[in-house]
């Protein structure tokens, strides 16, 4: 698609934009925003994989996104929304359509009393710097969530959990954009349909709303949760007691576990986990619980069992394991990497062969976390 640039869009914005006419066939302007053309996304995403964008926008307000989706030069150019790019993987050298950056940034105290503080927080901010935030204030609830990469849109989108807590466990409310009636809508916790790694936004409504803000609700005083995974195996090398730690301990805790085991996507390219825990029926658990011992596994409330995934892939001999310019991470199975010039393609050629293997020696299907745009 090529957008129309009229004398009149350029006599229209040429004062406020300062546009030089020699520069109109690279890019094309909004009434306060610059629309890119062929713009690369290599730092826009953490695979870092060197792909590019036909047209490229940031959005700062609710205004800017209204203005996007009610033009009607975009009206039938493909959309992708994102973030941090955390969470994404591309599979072509170029995406043909609009990329749109959230950079909605703000947050705010709405209520606090004795026992919690309610936060209101737009989706364009960093979600670590929000936890930071609210270690810094003392108050409890996502210390566990500490670095998750993305922005806090993200977060209610894939109900982001880490070691026994998930969003959904502090959350109150969001506000989104649906798209078609470009009319802003309120979402409670019930409505968002909260589920492992998902909600209503990757589900029923995926690709129908903008997130533009959510509401918290924090502990003053809070009882941290270190019951789960290597947290208090580190607390004890800290010489910190479980049941006296602090949030920010926490935190921290966290943070060197995550830092031991997860590679800087800033230095390796990687979406985190790649692939979601299967949960599977206890007739199975046991099947293959009888064959390797050492097979671990969470009771879900549905009477099933949650494994790791990660187990699933070292077993199935990919951990560490390398081809065409990316691999399993050899300290963690279940992120896969981009070791440096890889494609989008041979990332999900890696996937797909981690996912049939899996299925031939277990019976289960690994189910991808990352949003593969095809």
């Amino acid at each position: 698609m090529e957008i129309q640039e009229t004398k009149l869009l350029v006599l229209a914005h040429m004062n406020s934009l300062q546009i030089d006419c020699e520069k109109l066939d690279t890019y094309s302007s909004f009434a306060t925003m610059l629309v890119q053309k062929n713009i690369s996304l290599k730092n826009f995403h953490t695979f870092g994989l060197d792909v590019y964008a036909a047209y490229f926008v940031a959005v700062s307000k609710l205004e800017d996104i209204i203005e996007i989706y009610q033009n009607t030069d975009f009206k039938n150019t493909s959309k992708l929304i994102i973030g941090g790019g955390s969470n994404v993987l591309f599979t072509k050298d170029k995406f043909e359509g609009l990329v749109i950056k959230n950079e909605l940034y703000g947050k705010s105290i709405l209520e606090e009393n004795e026992t919690n503080a309610t936060i209101k927080v737009n989706s364009g901010e960093n979600w670590h710097e929000l936890v930071v935030w609210a270690i810094e204030n003392n108050w409890g609830g996502i210390e566990n969530l500490s670095l998750i990469p993305g922005t806090v849109g993200a977060a209610p989108m894939q109900n982001i959990g880490a070691y026994g807590v998930e969003i959904e466990n502090s959350f109150v409310s969001l506000e989104a954009l649906n798209l078609e009636t470009l009319q802003v809508e309120k979402f409670s916790k019930e409505s968002c349909a909260f589920g492992y790694r998902e909600s209503i936004f990757k589900t029923k409504k995926k690709g129908q709303y903008f997130i533009l803000n959510l509401v918290l609700k924090l502990q003053k005083n809070p009882k941290g949760v270190c019951d789960y995974g290597d947290i208090k195996k580190v607390l004890s090398i800290k010489n910190i007691e479980a049941e006296n730690a602090s949030i920010k301990q926490i935190s921290d805790a966290i943070i060197d576990i995550r830092q031991s085991k997860l590679p800087d996507p800033k230095v390796l390219g990687n979406a985190g986990s790649f692939f979601k825990n299967p949960t599977i029926e206890k007739t199975l658990f046991n099947s293959i619980k009888q064959e390797n011992p050492d097979l671990g596994g969470y009771e879900t409330p549905d009477g099933k069992i949650k494994i790791s995934a990660a187990w699933l892939i070292e077993k199935s001999g990919w951990k560490g394991k390398t081809q065409n310019n990316c691999g399993s991470h050899s300290k963690q199975a279940l992120v896969l990497v981009n070791y440096g010039g890889a494609k989008g393609v041979d990332i999900v050629a890696l996937s797909l062969a981690i996912q049939n293997d899996v299925k031939n020696k277990f019976g289960i299907l690994l189910e991808p976390e990352v949003n593969i745009i095809y």
